[in-house]
């Protein structure tokens, strides 16, 4: 039982960060308000920078998607945990930038902290 429930964590997981890349990359100014200040939405230079980090979601979810809909708990869980460090990498940005601590923690660090959770179920189960 514990592993289907969290597989299919995992699974939800990878499907919200390919979501969100997705419209990340479709309509950059989705990022604009996750942490860094001062930044204007009609900024092209931040628009293109938004798109990457659109894209690096987009395969950072398919990537979670393939391990854990192909691969063992294990190797799902193993695959989590190393792509938690992503989410933990963008809230410290936020910080650094002096940015809302409510986006660095409340979004970016307890997704980590989630993703974390995840990894450990799936190790367990």
């Amino acid at each position: 039982m514990l592993d289907i429930i969290a597989t299919a964590l995992a699974a939800l997981i990878g499907l919200a960060v390919v979501a969100m890349g997705a419209t990340g990359m479709l309509k950059p100014q989705f990022f604009a308000g996750f942490g860094i200040p001062g930044t204007p939405e009609d900024d092209p230079v931040l628009n293109h920078w938004l798109t990457v980090k659109g894209g690096r979601d987009v395969g950072t979810g398919l990537m979670l998607l393939v391990a854990t809909l192909l691969g063992t708990t294990a190797l799902a869980g193993w695959v989590m945990l190393a792509a938690a460090v992503m989410p933990v990498f963008d809230g410290l940005i936020v910080l650094r930038a002096k940015g809302p601590r409510a986006a660095a923690y409340g979004v970016h660090f307890a997704t980590a902290a989630a993703m974390v959770l995840i990894s450990v179920l799936l190790l367990l189960a």
